[in-house]
């Protein structure tokens, strides 16, 4: 686990980073988890097993979303006070299912498969590329969804991302477990109906893996609404637009925190509140 503090005072609620499908705790250290703890918020980012560091690579293959949600359990276990959760792709496949048997302050899901599963984006994939989806299912590896930049960029960034930088991350991908995969796909679909912390559903509105109809799904499933940031493909935490991405974030943050300071006030406290806010700084003001 990587950990980025905050300088002076910070929230009572740390955050802790979940990545997604090929990624590590990596995607998160380039700029998410130095910009948060600017923001006052202790920042963590844990790389799940197989996956940078950590152990069970040898198993990796036939790992399941549940023993990724132990990895969060675990993770969550080391830090002083209960985290607000940030899952990207799979990262918030993994935090629904985590969530169905425990609680968090709040918990972000970005870019992420809707409890129906991923069938509609693998359905996708296959009419995109029949022999790379065959090669996936005959070596049980999801590597060759990203063999080169090119399908890299495909998957994952924008198409006017810079060459330079996409090589940087795609240089970082690895494989990802089979398993895990088709748990998204059909076997180990969340129930949203056990969730009961707040979420935020964000997604990217040039996203190649995610449909837009498909976050919103997400939104209904747990009784929200979407937000879809614009200019941004499925990796927005590493798009050129990542702050606006972040700034959305902290923006229902500060909401989320405000909320729980009005609940405690008297009445007579409650009528001092402003309604007007800085979108951009995400502040809400009380007098």
């Amino acid at each position: 686990m990587i950990s980025r503090l905050p300088v002076g005072s910070q929230n009572s609620s740390p955050i802790l980073f979940i990545h997604g499908m090929m990624h590590g705790a990596w995607c998160w250290d380039v700029h998410f988890l130095d910009y948060f703890a600017q923001h006052g918020f202790a920042a963590y980012a844990v790389n799940l097993r197989g996956h940078g560091k950590s152990e069970g690579r040898e198993r990796l293959r036939w790992t399941r979303i549940a023993d990724f949600a132990k990895d969060v359990e675990n993770a969550v276990q080391q830090l002083p006070h209960s985290p607000i959760l940030i899952g990207h792709s799979m990262g918030g496949f993994i935090i629904q299912k985590y969530l169905e048997d425990h609680n968090a302050p709040g918990a972000v899901l970005l870019s992420s498969p809707a409890p129906a599963g991923l069938l509609s984006t693998t359905l996708r994939i296959l009419r995109r590329h029949p022999l790379t989806f065959a090669k996936v299912n005959l070596t049980l590896s999801l590597l060759p969804m990203v063999q080169t930049p090119q399908l890299a960029r495909e998957a994952f960034f924008s198409s006017d991302f810079p060459d330079e930088e996409l090589l940087t991350y795609w240089k970082q991908m690895e494989d990802e477990s089979y398993m895990a995969f088709l748990d998204m796909v059909f076997l180990d679909r969340p129930k949203p109906g056990k969730v009961k912390t707040p979420m935020l559903i964000l997604g990217a509105g040039r996203d190649n893996m995610l449909r837009p109809r498909e976050i919103e799904a997400t939104a209904r499933a747990y009784k929200t609404r979407a937000i879809i940031i614009p200019n941004v493909a499925h990796n927005s935490m590493l798009e050129q637009g990542w702050q606006t991405v972040a700034d959305r974030i902290l923006v229902w943050l500060k909401d989320r925190e405000l909320r729980n300071d009005i609940e405690v006030l008297g009445e007579a406290e409650k009528d001092t509140v402003f309604e007007n806010r800085d979108l951009t700084r995400g502040i809400y003001h009380l007098q």
